[in-house]
C-alpha cells in the first residue's frame, strides 16, 4: 500500500482505525466507558491502532504533530463519543 500524503487521507485512515477498535472491542469500550477507565482498558488496543496509522504515514506527515494528533482526536470522537451517547458512565 502506497503511505498517505495528505491531512484528508490521515484523517480518514485514523477514524477507520477507531472505528474498527469500536466494532471488535465492544464490550472492553462499554467496561471502561462505564467505569471510567477506557484508555486503561484499551491500552494495547490502541497502541497497535496507533502503531499501524503512524506505518501508513509519510515521512513528511510523520513529523507534523498536528497529523499525529489526528488518531487521538478519531479516538475521542468515533469510540468514545458516539459510544458515550448510548453508555451510561458515571462522568457524564
Amino acid at each position: 500500500m502506497p503511505l498517505i500524503v495528505n491531512e484528508v487521507e490521515a484523517k480518514r485512515l485514523a477514524r477507520a482505525i477507531a472505528s474498527d477498535l469500536a466494532l471488535y472491542n465492544q464490550e472492553k469500550v462499554k467496561q471502561g466507558i462505564e467505569n471510567d477507565s477506557f484508555y486503561e482498558v484499551m491500552k494495547d488496543e490502541l497502541s497497535e491502532g496507533k502503531e499501524l496509522f503512524l506505518s501508513r504515514l509519510s515521512p513528511e506527515l510523520k513529523q507534523n504533530k498536528l497529523i499525529i494528533q489526528l488518531y487521538e482526536r478519531a479516538v475521542a470522537d468515533v469510540i468514545i463519543k458516539l459510544s458515550g451517547q448510548r453508555i451510561k458512565s458515571k462522568i457524564w
